[in-house]
Protein backbone atom coordinates (compact mmCIF):
# COMPACT_ATOMS: atom_id res chain seq x y z
CA UNK A 1 0.00 0.00 0.00
CA UNK A 2 1.10 3.20 -0.79
CA UNK A 3 0.90 5.96 2.65
CA UNK A 4 0.60 9.27 1.78
CA UNK A 5 3.36 11.68 2.95
CA UNK A 6 1.22 13.93 4.68
CA UNK A 7 -0.32 10.58 6.61
CA UNK A 8 3.50 9.10 7.37
CA UNK A 9 4.52 13.15 8.44
CA UNK A 10 1.07 13.59 11.03
CA UNK A 11 1.36 9.95 12.49
CA UNK A 12 5.36 10.19 13.15
CA UNK A 13 5.18 11.53 16.59
CA UNK A 14 2.88 9.87 18.34
CA UNK A 15 4.47 6.44 16.77
CA UNK A 16 7.88 7.80 18.17
CA UNK A 17 6.39 8.88 21.39
CA UNK A 18 4.16 5.16 21.93
CA UNK A 19 8.18 3.54 21.16
CA UNK A 20 9.72 6.11 23.69
CA UNK A 21 7.01 5.16 26.42
CA UNK A 22 8.04 1.48 26.22
CA UNK A 23 11.90 2.21 26.71
CA UNK A 24 14.52 4.40 25.32
CA UNK A 25 15.76 3.97 22.23
CA UNK A 26 18.23 5.46 19.13
CA UNK A 27 17.68 6.71 15.76
CA UNK A 28 18.13 3.28 13.67
CA UNK A 29 16.08 1.08 16.35
CA UNK A 30 13.04 3.15 16.47
CA UNK A 31 12.94 2.64 12.29
CA UNK A 32 13.35 -0.76 12.64
CA UNK A 33 10.82 -0.72 15.20
CA UNK A 34 8.22 1.31 12.83
CA UNK A 35 8.91 -1.13 9.68
CA UNK A 36 8.32 -3.90 12.02
CA UNK A 37 5.19 -2.52 13.27
CA UNK A 38 3.64 -2.10 10.08
CA UNK A 39 4.59 -5.29 8.67
CA UNK A 40 6.68 -3.16 6.57
CA UNK A 41 4.04 -0.81 5.27
CA UNK A 42 6.13 2.22 6.63
CA UNK A 43 9.74 2.78 6.01
CA UNK A 44 11.38 6.24 7.28
CA UNK A 45 14.16 7.14 6.88
CA UNK A 46 17.24 9.15 8.58
CA UNK A 47 16.45 12.25 7.05
CA UNK A 48 12.69 12.09 7.90
CA UNK A 49 13.34 10.29 11.69
CA UNK A 50 16.27 12.81 12.60
CA UNK A 51 13.79 16.49 12.41
CA UNK A 52 10.97 14.91 14.20
CA UNK A 53 13.47 13.59 17.06
CA UNK A 54 14.73 17.28 17.27
CA UNK A 55 11.56 18.85 16.97
CA UNK A 56 10.28 16.56 19.84
CA UNK A 57 12.92 16.87 22.11
CA UNK A 58 13.27 21.02 21.45
CA UNK A 59 9.53 21.00 22.64
CA UNK A 60 10.99 18.70 26.02
CA UNK A 61 8.36 16.13 25.25
CA UNK A 62 11.73 14.16 24.73
CA UNK A 63 15.42 13.96 26.29
CA UNK A 64 18.42 12.50 24.45
CA UNK A 65 22.09 10.84 26.24
CA UNK A 66 24.58 8.77 25.01
CA UNK A 67 25.45 5.28 25.83
CA UNK A 68 28.28 3.01 24.24
CA UNK A 69 26.40 0.23 22.80
CA UNK A 70 28.44 -3.27 23.23
CA UNK A 71 30.48 -2.90 19.68
CA UNK A 72 31.99 0.16 21.99
CA UNK A 73 30.31 2.68 19.29
CA UNK A 74 28.38 4.99 21.50
CA UNK A 75 24.56 6.03 20.28
CA UNK A 76 22.51 8.51 21.27
CA UNK A 77 19.67 7.17 22.84
CA UNK A 78 16.29 9.40 23.42
CA UNK A 79 13.84 8.82 26.79
CA UNK A 80 9.88 10.03 27.09
CA UNK A 81 9.64 12.64 29.51
CA UNK A 82 6.63 13.37 31.29
CA UNK A 83 5.35 15.90 29.12
CA UNK A 84 5.63 13.85 26.09
CA UNK A 85 3.46 11.15 27.75
CA UNK A 86 0.79 13.65 28.14
CA UNK A 87 1.68 14.72 24.71
CA UNK A 88 1.23 11.17 23.40
CA UNK A 89 -2.10 10.55 25.30
CA UNK A 90 -3.94 13.69 24.26
CA UNK A 91 -2.72 12.49 20.80
CA UNK A 92 -3.86 8.95 21.01
CA UNK A 93 -7.16 10.52 21.75
CA UNK A 94 -7.17 12.66 18.59
CA UNK A 95 -6.10 9.53 16.45
CA UNK A 96 -9.18 7.55 18.21
CA UNK A 97 -11.49 10.12 17.40
CA UNK A 98 -10.57 10.37 13.49
CA UNK A 99 -10.55 6.40 13.98
CA UNK A 100 -14.11 6.41 15.26
CA UNK A 101 -15.14 8.90 12.36
CA UNK A 102 -13.82 6.58 9.73
CA UNK A 103 -15.60 3.53 11.27
CA UNK A 104 -18.72 4.98 11.20
CA UNK A 105 -21.24 4.18 8.26
CA UNK A 106 -22.68 6.74 6.76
Amino acid sequence: MDISKDLIAASATPLILTILKKEDSYGYDIIKKVKELSNNELVWTEGMLYPVLHRLEKNEFIESYWKKANNGRKRKYYRLKEDGLEELENQKKQWELVHNTLSKEI
